[in-house]
Formats: structure tokens, sequence, C-alpha cells
């Protein structure tokens, strides 16, 4: 999904564009608008903009010198000139400008709409010839690269080595050329990829390599990434600010991150067919933290996401229910496979690998010890999962987990433990299904109460900490229905039951349920119900 903001200090040309476009693609552009530049700014400065449809000449900040401050905050944005004044040094400045078009107030609403159209055309030419320009390039050399992520994952598991060697990081960075400051603070994104069913080994890495290209695309030039995949065969990045980027790592650069992941998002979606589930540090951390904080992001994952699917989510530092305190895991190799599965929400998988275990040891009744560990070794895991999900009291009957003499034979021992399994694959689906019904619940019940205040994408997402794009799928997978649609029904539903009382004016019917000017919820109304207000007043008062 692309971001237009339109700005304008004439109410009724912002107004105007604003009911036009948010209906033009609502599945496609998320529409935004501001009345003046200060304004337009404190968007910039709260989540991305693709596309900036200004006036030119506004008091205060011209959309010339806006254009330069976007710049510093998108450095991708279009902006498109819309203005009255058709004076040649006007349209020479815009035209001189990256990225920029240049269109008269006077040429109408078609004409606007074709050029926002074209830009829209232009962004993903741009997109697409990108990717295309990076699948021709090489970074680094096969054997460079693998060490590299060897040394990565050795720090997302135990960076605390850290602390007994400060040197330590800047050394191993020399000698193995990773291109981050092991001075710096660094930024984390956890990534978890829903491939296709029957996807071979080598098929799932040439997908990996497609989504690494895809984020090369967008965060070069702004930030220095280095992608791995952990141990869990999840792609994990590393981020710090480019030499270019103004502030470190600051508030921004982690809303610039942010904005990007719905890039790199969408494009997983549109070029590849697949979507990734993405879970992001709210701020940099150093680089002794890691191993604490690759933990918080996957905690958060497994919580927010289930299954997996396109959803960025940002570690507030929350205490994650059933998470207070660190479960411990068998050492071993058979159930860390197990325990990345279960928590991942890989059913098939785990189900598979279960039943192979579960054969392997039930021929050993040779070896009745290494039975009864495998087993030990099984239930231990999944009594850590439950607690670590905050799953007891949802599940049935685990009393039999650590005490094996209770089952009447080894065979019923294993199915018990599959059975438990089920139980916990079926409680995730189901706490997913009423956190999905419960979050959707609350965004509805937000709207119908606050109809005379902003109900951007952008601000819904804000109070109900999630990510624009998202929010919007979201929205209308639980609803059937986009968040605009639904959002000028409470409003039509609202003016109704309003326009009934005869005391009120129609201009505050209108300021009720969000449209301060009387022209603009005219035109609304109309378009909804087929009448204007001051005619479906006339028709109540004719029954």
């Amino acid at each position: 999904m692309y971001r237009l903001l339109i700005v304008d200090d004439e109410d009724i040309i912002t107004d105007g564009l604003y009911e036009v476009f948010n209906r033009y693609q609502p599945e496609r552009l998320d529409v935004c608008k501001a009345y003046s530049a200060k304004e337009a700014l404190d968007w910039m400065s709260r989540t991305r903009i693709d596309i900036v449809l200004t006036d030119i000449a506004m008091p205060g900040m011209s959309g010339l010198e806006l254009s330069e401050e976007i710049r510093k905050y998108w450095p991708r944005c279009r902006v498109v000139f819309l203005t009255g004044h058709s004076e040649f040094e006007y349209a020479y400045r815009a035209i001189q400008m990256t990225n920029a078009r240049y269109v008269l107030k006077t040429e109408g609403y078609a004409k606007v709409t074709d050029t926002v159209q074209d830009v829209l055309d232009d962004i993903e030419r741009a997109h697409h010839d990108s990717l295309l320009l990076e699948q021709s390039r090489e970074q680094l050399l096969a054997f460079q690269f693998m060490a590299q992520g060897d040394y990565m994952r050795h720090l997302l598991q135990n960076s605390r080595v850290l602390d007994e060697d400060t040197d330590m990081l800047a050394r191993e960075f020399s000698k193995l050329d990773i291109g981050l400051d092991p001075a710096q603070p660094v930024v984390l994104v956890l990534g978890r990829i829903s491939y296709p069913e029957g996807r071979t080994y080598t098929e799932r890495g040439e997908i990996l390599s497609s989504v690494r290209r895809i984020w090369d695309t967008y965060f070069s030039g702004r930030a220095r990434s280095m992608g791995i995949t952990d141990k869990h065969g999840d792609a994990f990045w590393f981020l710090q600010p480019s030499e270019l980027a103004e502030g470190g790592t600051d508030s921004h650069f982690i809303r610039f991150v942010e904005g990007t992941l719905e890039l790199v998002q969408e494009s997983c979606i549109g070029f590849l067919g697949l979507s990734i589930g993405l879970a992001l540090s709210s701020e940099a951390c150093r680089w002794e933290s890691l191993t604490r904080q690759y933990e918080r992001l996957r905690e958060l994952q497994q919580l927010r996401s289930g299954s997996g699917g396109a959803i960025i989510v940002r570690d507030g530092f929350e205490p994650l229910d059933g998470m207070d305190c660190k479960a411990s895991f068998a050492d071993s190799q058979t159930a860390e496979v197990l325990r990345a599965y279960l928590e991942s929400g890989r059913h098939d998988e785990f189900i598979q690998a279960l039943e192979e275990v579960t054969a392997s040891a039930l021929k050993m009744s040779c070896k009745v010890q290494l039975t009864i560990e495998t087993y030990y070794t099984i239930a231990l895991m999944l009594h850590s999962c439950i607690g670590r999900m905050g799953m007891h009291g949802h599940i049935g009957d685990t009393g039999k987990l650590m005490r094996l003499n209770d089952h009447p034979s080894m065979e019923e021992a294993f199915g018990y433990l599959k059975r438990v399994a089920e139980s916990i694959f079926l409680s995730k689906q189901t706490q997913e299904r009423d956190r999905a019904s419960l979050i959707v619940d609350r965004i509805c019940q937000y709207i119908e109460e606050h109809l005379s205040e902003d109900l951007s994408l952008v601000r819904l997402a804000e109070i109900h900490y999630f990510n624009p794009s998202y929010l919007s799928r979201f929205f209308k997978q639980e609803k059937g229905i986009n968040l605009s649609d639904f959002i000028d029904k409470c409003r039509v539903k609202k003016a109704k039951e309003m326009l009934r009382d005869n005391d009120l004016k129609v201009r505050e019917v209108g300021l009720s349920v969000g449209y301060e000017a009387a022209h603009s919820f005219t035109r609304f109304f109309k378009k909804a119900a087929g009448l204007t207000p001051q005619e479906y007043r006339d028709t109540l008062s004719l029954n």
C-alpha cells in the first residue's frame, strides 16, 4: 500500500481532493491530508509518505521549501505540485526537482488523478528496475558470507562474551570484513517467511536470496545492514544508519526502518507471491545485549504472528504474557528442532518430526534407558513451551507429562505427547483468533465513539500499536470490508440519527461525524444516501 499526503491551505481544495482520492484505490492508496506545511511535516515524522500532492504558494512555508524538508525524511518520496500559479518561475523550479511534477489547479480532478496514477506507475517501475539491477550484483564471496553468518549467529546465541573482552568485536569485524560499526548500537529485525508448501531446501534458499535482494534495494544508501539466517531458519538483520543519515540510531531512524519494512513486505508479496512477518526492536541495543534482544523478538513474533503472515510488530519492551521468566530446554538437538517447529506454528513439520522420533525410540527395546530419556526430553520441551506461551489452564490434562509411570505402555506415553502437542497448536490458533476478534472490536468501538476526530489509517495504527499497512489488511481480513468503507458507514448511520433532531443544524451534524466543511459533508452524505442532508431530513418530516 502506498501513502498519499494532500497539502493545501485552502480547506475546500484539500477536502475535495481527499474525498476524490480516498475512494480512488482504497486497497492500494492510503490518503492523508494537511492544511499547512507544518502539519505536513508532522505527518512525515509519524509515518512513511510515498507521494505528496502540495500547493506551491502557502503561507509560512512554500510547497517548494516543503519539498526540500520532505527529502530529509523520506528520500524516495515523489512530489506533485498543485497550484493556481502558471508563471514560468514556479513551473521551472518545480520541473528542475528530482521526482517532482507540476499540475495546474485549473486542469481539474481528472488531470490530477491521472498524474498521481502516472507517479504510482513510475514508483512500481522503479522498484522493478531496482530489483533487476540488484539481481545482477554479488556483494560478497560465498565463503566470506558464510563465515560472517556463522560469527553473527554465534553472537546472537552468546553476546555476553563481549563483556569479557571489549576489543573482541572490533578485531573480529575487521578480520571478517563485516560492514557494521562495532562501536555503535544496532537495530535488529527478525523476519519469518511463509514459504509455499512443498518447496525443497534449495528452493527455499533461492527464495531467501530474493528476499535479501529486495531488502538491499530499499535499505541501501540510508542504512548499513547485514542479513543472516538464524538457527531456526528465519531471516535476521542487523542495521545501523549509514554515514549519509542524520541523527544516528534515534527514533526517526527506527521510524524509517519500520516504514521501509512496509515496502519490503509489499514487494515480497507483489514480486515473490509470499508473505513475511517482521519483528523490529524499538530502539538500538548494545552489542553485548544482542542475545536478550534477539530472544525478545522471537518471543514477540511467536505471540503476535502465530504461523506467520504479513505483520510488522515493534518491541515496546512491555511484559509478554506467560514469558516473565526464561525457561530452560533440554540440551538436545531433537528438542531444539521440535521446539522451533512448535513455537513457529509449523504443525505438519512438527508432527512428522515427532513421529520419526517416536518410531526410532520405540525400536530401542534393548536400550530402555534411551527410550525413557527421549520421552522426558520431549515432555520437558512441551512443558517448557506451555509455560513460555502462557498456556497453563488453556491446555487439557498435562499432569502426566513428567510422570512416565502413569502411562500403561511406551506407545501410550508417546501417543500422549502427540495429543498434548496437538492441544498446544489448537490453543495457539484459538488465542490468535480471539485476539484478532478482540482487536477488531476495539478498533470498531473507537471509530464509533470518535467520528468527529482524526480517523486516518495512520492515526488508528498509532493508537492501536499496529503498522498502518498491516492494519488495513488485517481489518479487511477480519471484517470483510475496507476500513475506510466501515468508517463511512458509521458516519452515515450517526448522521441519519442526528438529522432526526430538527434542532441540530446540518453543519453541526457534519462536525459530529468528522466534516468541518458543510459542503464536504453534503457531498459525502448525498453520495452515500442518495439525498442531501436537508432532503433526507425533509423526507423524515413527511412520514
